[in-house]
């Protein structure tokens, strides 16, 4: 059986809680000198960058070049465990330096800005959350990768987009009842592929939420042969019109795979560096965010994301500023929530390759 039950209060953002995308704007000369700066103090320090799909490209090649590491954000902090580096520098947003101190708790890990937040995880307050779950005692707390630390902490599982629909299916199986947190967009697709008993925390990414439904109706008309690849973060009224539904490491390797030479991309354009190195000869069309035009340019572009730049990553280098530090007893917490996400997906991997 299932529920459509739902938190009534939203925890969307509100536009003044939103800080302004700036990116910065730096000349030839001036790049050149801080990359040269960054690679000496990297090597000099024992540390290693690991940048998610959503920094700035300049951000993702300096990675790439030093022996880092561009990924998402579960696949970044399990790189930064496996590399000898003492020292993390994490380029993405808090909650990405949080999970990396988690699985790596021996390990420096600096961030150049902690003010580098997120919508899902501002939306999702620990202390709300927390009284949230005791008062369902009999559900299972199954959180997004995209939370703090202490929600992680008060999870029985955490998730990522690639992984949701089969941890709760498994879990479903179980016969079990889901509190889910905190994107509703997300818990409501992973709802609707499972058929889950599921209470769905009602926050929202501000980057897939802006997508358009109607827009991207539009825009297809002038795209026929285009394939819509869609992040499961945006309305349900874009993720029907997906040919693929995925992650960003699953819609990166859909552009790379799939026979077609167009593609409109429902999700953060910083993936389009990552996209355009593995599939150079695709035309990839940015789904709309906004206006009645059918080929209007999306302004999908996470404003934390942006804080990161070559400047603030050289002071942190030079300085040792912006070190993120987690509570051990959150840590041990949260933990075992992540465990029991890396437990599952090593055993699924293991029964796929049992049965090639």
């Amino acid at each position: 059986m299932t529920t459509d039950t739902t938190l009534n209060r939203s925890y969307t953002l509100e536009r003044e809680q939103i800080p302004p995308t700036v990116v910065e704007q730096i000349e030839d000369d001036e790049r050149a000198e801080l990359t040269a700066k960054i690679k000496a103090q990297l090597k000099q320090q024992n540390a290693v960058m690991v940048a998610h799909y959503y920094t700035e490209p300049e951000l993702q090649i300096l990675a790439d070049e030093t022996g880092g590491y561009v990924s998402d954000s579960l696949d970044m902090a399990r790189f930064g465990n496996e590399s000898a580096a003492e020292t993390l520098i994490v380029c993405g947003v808090k909650f990405m330096g949080e999970t990396a101190k988690i699985l790596n708790p021996e390990k420096r890990i600096l961030m150049p800005d902690l003010e580098a937040n997120c919508s899902l995880d501002l939306g999702c307050p620990a202390d709300e959350f927390s009284d949230f779950c005791d008062a369902h005692p009999d559900h299972v707390v199954v959180v997004y990768a995209n939370t703090s630390a202490a929600v992680k902490a008060r999870a029985d599982w955490m998730v990522t987009s690639g992984s949701a629909v089969d941890v709760i299916k498994h879990l479903t199986a179980e016969g079990k009842k889901i509190i889910w947190a905190p994107d509703k967009y997300l818990g409501d697709y992973v709802q609707k592929e499972t058929g889950a008993n599921m209470l769905i925390w009602q926050g929202a990414c501000i980057v897939h939420e802006e997508f358009k439904g109607k827009e991207l109706e539009a825009l297809r008309e002038h795209h026929p042969d285009a394939k819509v690849l869609v992040h499961p973060e945006s309305p349900s009224s874009v993720i029907e019109q997906a040919d693929i539904v995925g992650s960003t490491t699953g819609i990166i390797n859909a552009v790379a795979n799939i026979d077609a030479k167009e593609f409109i991309i429902a999700t953060d354009t910083g993936i389009f560096h990552k996209i355009k190195e593995s599939a150079p000869d695709k035309v990839l069309i940015e789904a709309p965010t906004a206006g009645k035009s059918a080929t209007c340019i999306s302004c999908a572009h996470c404003p934390w994301m942006a804080m990161n730049s070559l400047r603030k990553l050289t002071h942190v280098l030079e300085t040792g500023n912006n070190e993120v530090f987690v509570d051990n007893e959150i840590i041990q917490k949260a933990k075992g929530s992540i465990q029991r996400l890396l437990d599952f997906t090593k055993e699924q991997s293991n029964k796929l390759a049992g049965d090639a």
